[in-house]
């Protein structure tokens, strides 16, 4: 079964395609593709999250996945960065259903524990044991990469409701 996690952004958006029990390796999950979409500063939001909405329909349209997961909003200080990764988290949660994907919502530790086996482990950790679970050579760049990797294994590997 092939997973797309996706940690929103609104100039830049994680992405990771994960294969659960890959072929021919143990049974191992393998990662299929990783990076992230990035928008214009400066461009008319309409058309940033045109390009979002784009460029994770190619990805859906390429890898075909059985189902998704988003990391869940964060609210930080930034109310403005919120506001805008909400408007993109709207457009992916959209362009998903269009495509009729399942998308499970996953928080930061739901995350972590399915990972790294701890709710409040370090990003680094979490990373590491992204690197392990999928048998890689280097840890995930960019981050959010290796961010949206660990939500498709969280995905993959626990009963989070499909919300």
């Amino acid at each position: 079964m092939i997973i797309l996690g996706i940690d929103p952004g609104f100039a830049d958006m994680g992405y990771g395609v994960i294969e659960v029990g890959g072929a021919g390796r143990s049974g191992r999950d393998r990662m299929l593709a990783c990076g992230s979409i990035k928008t214009k500063a400066g461009e008319p939001i309409e058309q940033r999250l045109a390009t979002v909405y784009a460029e994770l329909a190619r990805l859906i349209d390429t890898w075909k996945p059985a189902r998704a997961g988003i990391e869940k909003l964060f609210f930080s200080t930034n109310v403005s960065t919120a506001m805008q990764v909400a408007e993109a988290r709207g457009v992916i949660r959209v362009c998903m259903q269009q495509h009729g994907l399942a998308c499970t919502e996953v928080s930061p530790a739901e995350v972590k524990i399915a990972v790294a086996g701890i709710g409040n482990a370090a990003k680094a950790d979490v990373q590491k044991m992204v690197k392990a679970l999928l048998g890689l050579a280097e840890i995930p760049k960019p981050d959010d990469a290796a961010d949206a990797l660990a939500i498709a294994i969280a995905v993959a590997h626990t009963r989070v409701p499909v919300r």
